[in-house]
């Protein structure tokens, strides 16, 4: 079993849409208000290529099963970044991988000069809030920023040490 994590590349926005929709259907997480709706899912590559940006895929194998990142929170503040898009297949589940790409971003955050990591998701998925909860991320009672994911139930912050 070989595990690469590596930054997105254009070649790779066909895979990865696939598997955010594919993850988001299956988690009943569709149309309007979450984030499959999102102009960015089928172009990836290009919506993370800036200076306040990172992106990365994960393949098993040689095939990529998943990716997350990280990019300014649209109408929040200036030293708060979202993590976006985390979304792994289920063959890539279970693998400690979440830990392993949270942990990077979260450096990426700091060394980008972020002091708060925000995210939104939905309660159903009970294994990513889990995660979040034990890096200490807080849940909000609201969310926070202009990122028009009305359908999203649970809203997290951590404050970079």
């Amino acid at each position: 079993m070989a595990i690469l994590i590596r930054q997105i590349e254009a070649k790779d926005n066909p895979r990865i849409a696939e598997i955010i929709k594919s993850v988001m259907i299956s988690f009943d997480c569709v149309g309007e208000g979450y984030s499959i709706e999102d102009a960015e899912v089928n172009n990836m590559f290009d919506a993370y290529a800036n200076a306040k940006s990172k992106y990365y895929v994960i393949s098993l194998n040689d095939k990529i099963e998943g990716g997350a990142g990280i990019g300014p929170l649209l109408g929040g503040e200036d030293t708060t970044c979202e993590l976006k898009k985390m979304y792994f297949t289920p063959e890539l589940r279970g693998r400690g991988i979440g830990k392993k790409i949270l942990t990077m971003l979260l450096a990426d955050a700091k060394d980008l000069g972020y002091s708060d990591v925000y995210l939104e998701t939905v309660e159903r998925m009970e294994t990513a809030n889990h995660l979040y909860k034990s890096f200490g991320f807080q849940k909000l009672c609201s969310h926070e920023g202009c990122t028009g994911h009305s359908g999203c139930d649970s809203y997290y912050k951590l404050h970079l040490e």
